[in-house]
């Protein structure tokens, strides 16, 4: 491990700011996924959501904080006694915790939002850390939409809270308003205004309004902060957050620039991008930096030639340092159980059972019989849509059929079991899979309206499987359904059954965004 004046550390927000995208919610086991996978990435703190927002986060918190034993859990609190006292028990279990307290400091969310004088932000401010010192000695600070905040303020409230007990201090540009010369600039002067400002780590969070999320992270770790607050795939609400990726990789590939490091295995990288795309169906678009498919592709000829004469010409990363290999898994519907079991440990997934394990396997080798060669992708999404079946869960697609013909009006042919009662059904639509939702639907009669349908191919080839995402609202409630299949159809039909078993499960939390309103 590095030096702490040459560490930088990396707080990862995609289980709670990167939860905050409209559609992104993550069930309780979905985030244990996540965060097992970033903890074998080795980031350093994992934010695993605001647990004052509803029972369910509170829970996924709690679950996280028993799972996780490397990385530091971190909760989310308001300067309210209830949120803090909410996330000190959601984080008790954590072989590592911390409470993450934030409240706004600039004169327009002061005014307009909170209602509240200077004076009244700064004194609750103070007393918030203090409280949260009661459960933690590790307690991080932030000073909401900071990047618009009046700098003397700025450094009387810091100075108050470092006082107080808090060792993180955490500079937000909360709506991406910031310029990076202008946001280096404000790192620098805290750190040199603020006499006490050597007993805390500075800290940014970036938003990506004006796509200047990664430069302002960066501008402000030249100038002194050595904690960045980003997401896989550079998720968030919004335009999103800092790409964690880009950051990492940006530190590493120009270490003579900015004299620090990060201690994360970067070959997890790749494998930690999947993952939170199959299961939030936010997918990567191709030319992203570092995790798109087109990151380390090269058309040109002259790249080619350029490239295959000496790599560096054209490449200033390895594909292998941030996980992309050849990810070929050599496994058929001969293959044994341990075997299955050993490859998708390798990619950070364990059973909590046997009966998890052999239903898991079941699903493979269905899939060994559709699908001649299986990817790393079909895993992630094997693993996302077991994790659908559960015994819970009131509606199941039994069988379907559907007749799309030129000239003719698609028609299915649906079979699904409602609480365990078959029930039949034919309908007609624009198309084969407007004619399976209708048909769902007349059955369910969820009454939730389709705001996204998504179709994204998980691998090449003409017998990939297809992966839908479908996004349902209903009386304000945001659910994702996720299905995925050699058959597109079939895909679209078991999304939106997941999405109304979400709709259905009266546990099942509700989205960030909606929660707090």
């Amino acid at each position: 491990m590095s030096n702490s004046s040459d560490k930088l550390i990396i707080f990862d927000t995609t289980l709670r700011d990167g939860e905050q995208s409209p559609g992104a919610s993550m069930t309780k086991d979905e985030k244990i996924r996540i965060a097992r996978a970033l903890e074998k990435l080795r980031v350093d703190v994992i934010e695993a959501g605001f647990p004052i927002a509803s029972q369910g986060d509170f829970e996924a918190v709690k679950a996280v904080a028993e799972a996780i034993q490397e990385s530091t859990v971190c909760g989310l609190a308001r300067t309210l006694k209830a949120d803090i006292d909410r996330a000190g028990e959601a984080i008790k279990s954590a072989n590592s915790g911390r409470i993450h307290t934030f409240i706004a400091t600039s004169p327009m969310h002061m005014e307009r939002k909170l209602r509240m004088t200077p004076d009244q932000v700064l004194e609750q401010a103070i007393g918030a850390v203090k409280q949260a010192r009661r459960y933690t000695d590790n307690v991080e600070f932030s000073a909401e939409d900071a990047g618009r905040s009046e700098l003397d303020f700025l450094c009387r409230i810091i100075e108050a809270v470092i006082d107080a007990g808090a060792r993180t201090i955490n500079i937000p540009d909360t709506v991406g308003y910031n310029l990076p010369e202008q946001f280096g600039e404000t790192i620098r002067l805290l750190h040199e205004r603020i006499p006490n400002a050597d007993k805390a780590i500075f800290s940014v969070h970036c938003h990506n309004d004006l796509g200047l999320a990664v430069a302002n992270s960066l501008s402000a770790v030249l100038n002194g902060a050595r904690q960045v607050e980003c997401t896989i795939n550079g998720l968030g609400e919004r335009a999103g957050n800092a790409s964690l990726e880009e950051v990492v990789m940006a530190v590493r590939t120009r270490a003579d620039v900015f004299g620090c490091e990060t201690d994360l295995d970067t070959t997890q990288i790749v494998n930690c991008s999947r993952l939170v795309a199959n299961i939030t169906g936010f997918p990567v678009q191709p030319n992203k930096a570092i995790v798109g498919v087109n990151a380390f592709a090269h058309e040109s000829g002259i790249h080619q030639d350029g490239v295959l004469k000496h790599r560096e010409t054209y490449e200033i990363m390895r594909a292998e340092d941030v996980g992309w290999h050849a990810n070929r898994m050599v496994l058929g519907k001969h293959s044994g159980r341990n075997a299955f079991r050993s490859r998708l440990e390798s990619l950070g997934i364990h059973f909590d059972s046997e009966d998890a394990l052999n239903q898991a396997f079941i699903r493979f080798k269905n899939l060994a019989d559709k699908k001649h060669e299986i990817f790393d992708e079909d895993l992630q999404a094997l693993m996302t849509e077991t994790g659908q079946y559960d015994h819970n869960e009131r509606v199941h697609l039994v069988a379907m059929r559907v007749v799309s013909e030129t000239g003719k009006t698609p028609q299915a042919n649906v079979t699904i079991k409602i609480d365990g009662v078959a029930h039949h059904i034919q309908a007609q639509g624009d198309g084969p899979v407007d004619a399976a939702y209708r048909a769902i639907e007349s059955l369910v009669q969820s009454g939730a309206d389709l705001k996204l349908y998504s179709v994204n191919n998980i691998t090449s080839g003409t017998d990939s499987q297809g992966e839908v995402t479908v996004r349902l609202e209903k009386a304000g409630r945001l659910v994702n359904g996720q299905g995925a299949d050699t058959d597109i159809v079939v895909a679209s039909a078991k999304a939106y059954i997941n999405g109304c078993n979400k709709l259905f499960d009266s546990t099942s939390k509700t989205h960030p965004q909606n929660a707090m309103i």
